[in-house]
């Protein structure tokens, strides 16, 4: 059943590493003009070029991601980034946000009959799960078939029961603007190719971070088999691609891993964000683009893990995951063009930005000092407990076309 217990009330100040960002934040926005020094989303380092990072070291030093970032998932302080808002494509990642728009709108226990205009718009090479007409699915069936094989066949029934694609597509959309993921753009539900289709490092882990408040999509998500509706009384086995959840292609599994979603296309190349929880603490790490192909996008989380796990500990907040505005988030609106996608935001001063707060560098410290822009502390996740299994190997490079 669906987890209906409220979401406890989440502290309004900020927390100590929060603080500190935010007092060495200030100085910098006030002694600049406003022309040069906006303020963007999460902070004015999460637009600079290069490794963004105060109090520690150690990072990894082989990794070869476009962008990536390490983000405290309770305090949503950013221990560390690279290029966070550079706009790139999602692929699969982009399905996280589908959930965040849809997962409430059905019962888990919901049933539906699939038809042929349910699938009529699939994207040619999309990954399937093996959605078929004429079979009735649960709600909670396609959600796993979403989940852990990337089915935008589940995507488009989901969607066709939530209306339509185009009408999915807009309250992604609008879901993207409440959660302040500015640097999103969306143009399919499934994370498909599409040209104009982007997003960042930083709007992906605002994705996970909102989802995993969700009860339902920790459960999908952790999930490493489950049986699916073959027609009659018949099923089928399918597997969770993440291979830091199952330990497949000879990836170890990551002690302590939640999941959250990974993706493949031939535009995005290989992108993943996931979640793990150790000593009662739990991280966020969202790894795009990088250069090695296959199993290289889980090895760089895995390292940007337990660089957050041990070194991260006495990193300084650069940043942080700002709160949808359903839920207080201080109002944030763009004031500059957006950073093209593949291209780094530069850092303030440099010429172009990413994205603003209202009122330049001046309004930004009213805003700090007044504490709008305050970090709210969210509940802590722990991974619901999942079935075992083994994933099994799949074409190459697990090419999630979407």
């Amino acid at each position: 059943m669906r987890d209906s217990s409220p979401v406890p009330p989440r502290a309004a100040q900020l927390s100590r590493r929060a603080a500190l960002g935010l007092a060495a934040a200030v100085p910098l926005a006030a002694a600049s003009p406003a022309s040069a020094a906006t303020p963007v989303i999460g902070g004015e380092r999460l637009a600079r070029a290069g490794v963004q990072v105060r109090g520690a070291s150690g990072l990894p030093k082989r990794l070869t991601a476009r962008s990536w970032l390490v983000a405290d998932h309770e305090s949503g302080e950013v221990l560390a980034s690279y290029h966070a808002h550079t706009h790139l494509a999602p692929a699969s990642t982009l399905k996280m946000l589908f959930a965040d728009t849809v997962l409430k709108n059905f019962e888990r226990t919901e049933r539906h009959r699939v038809t042929d205009a349910d699938l009529a718009d699939i994207p040619s090479g999309s990954s399937m799960v093996g959605v078929k007409p004429g079979i009735t699915y649960t709600v909670e069936q396609l959600w796993l078939g979403v989940f852990l094989r990337s089915g935008n066949d589940a995507v488009h029934v989901l969607s066709h029961m939530n209306g339509g694609v185009a009408r999915t597509v807009a309250q992604m959309q609008a879901k993207a603007q409440d959660l302040q993921a500015l640097d999103t753009h969306v143009v399919s539900p499934d994370g498909f190719d599409h040209k104009g289709q982007v997003s960042s490092a930083y709007d992906l882990t605002l994705f996970a971070r909102h989802g995993l408040a969700d009860a339902d999509f920790r459960a999908y998500c952790h999930t490493k088999t489950a049986n699916f509706p073959a027609g009659g009384r018949k099923t089928f086995q399918i597997q969770n691609t993440d291979r830091l959840l199952t330990g497949a292609w000879g990836v170890p599994t990551y002690d302590g891993l939640i999941g959250v979603k990974n993706g493949y296309t031939s535009n995005a190349g290989n992108t993943f964000t996931g979640a793990a929880t150790r000593g009662g603490r739990t991280l966020l790490v969202t790894v795009m683009h990088p250069k090695s192909g296959g199993s290289g996008v889980y090895e760089e989380t895995a390292a940007l893990l337990d660089w957050g796990f041990k070194e991260g500990t006495k990193a300084q907040s650069v940043g942080a995951l700002v709160d949808p505005l359903s839920e207080g988030g201080a109002s944030v609106a763009p004031t500059r063009k957006a950073a093209a996608a593949g291209a780094p935001a530069t850092a303030a001063g440099g010429g172009s930005s990413s994205w603003g707060l209202v009122g330049g560098a001046g309004g930004a410290v009213a805003l700090l000092a007044g504490g709008a822009y305050a970090w709210r502390r969210r509940r802590r996740v722990v991974g619901d407990e999942a079935s075992e299994g083994r994933q099994e190997r799949q074409d190459g490079q697990d090419r999630h076309q979407g």
